[in-house]
């Protein structure tokens, strides 16, 4: 069974999506701390900018699963979202109604474009599955391997530097990566609103399958 986890991305680029589509399970990476200048909350926007969404001020050491709307985060969203009239009709009441769970606004907006491009790998929270506290990095995600029963994980070409594969071997697993995206989306929400849904999954279609790493 093959896995891959990693952080919830907002609307990130095609390359994720390749990923949950490679794999049986996808788990949510919740439960380790929210990096701020990443792209758990925000997404770019072409030209320059981001779409970031109004996130209540927290500690450093808050972990995804703990983020919390800002006060007033649903009008502020609303003037974002408005301020970009190439979204659509579609995709913005899609993006509208924020909740009251950040996590789960994420991991909701990505099966949604899982379920545009046709991708029906189920997408599981690892604050779910309870992991050892005490597990960090690489340690933490073999024993998300081992709580789901994988044998196999696969993961964005980033981890490579990360990641020893004779460490995952020694933990029974096999280790592959996914080949460096060099297509044009630094994210697919401007890609859903401005081209066809059948253009994207012939994009995905096209990129390779993820490369064994060896010992």
């Amino acid at each position: 069974m093959r896995l891959a986890v990693m952080q919830p991305y907002l609307y990130p680029y095609p390359l994720y999506f390749h990923l949950i589509a490679s794999v049986d399970r996808f788990v949510v990476f919740d439960c380790v701390q929210f990096p701020r200048r990443g792209r758990v909350h925000r997404a770019p926007l072409p030209g320059a900018g981001w779409l970031t969404l109004p996130l209540a001020p927290q500690p450093r050491d808050t972990t995804i699963q703990a983020l919390r709307f800002a006060d007033a985060a649903q009008r502020l969203w609303s003037d974002r979202l408005a301020a970009l009239p190439w979204l659509g009709p579609e995709l913005t009441a899609r993006l509208a109604p924020l909740g009251a769970d950040v996590t789960g606004y994420l991991v909701d907006q990505l099966r949604g474009v899982c379920a545009r491009l046709g991708i029906t790998t189920p997408l599981l929270r690892s604050s779910a599955l309870d992991l050892p506290r005490a597990a960090r990095g690489t340690d933490r995600v073999i024993a998300a391997a081992r709580a789901l029963g994988a044998d196999h994980y696969v993961n964005l070409p980033g981890g490579r530097p990360l990641y020893d594969p004779a460490t995952f071997a020694a933990a029974g697993l096999e280790l592959s990566f996914l080949a460096p995206y060099a297509g044009p989306h630094a994210s697919l929400l401007h890609a859903l609103a401005t081209q066809p849904v059948a253009t994207l999954q012939d994009e995905l279609a096209r990129l390779p399958a993820p490369e064994r790493a060896l010992p």
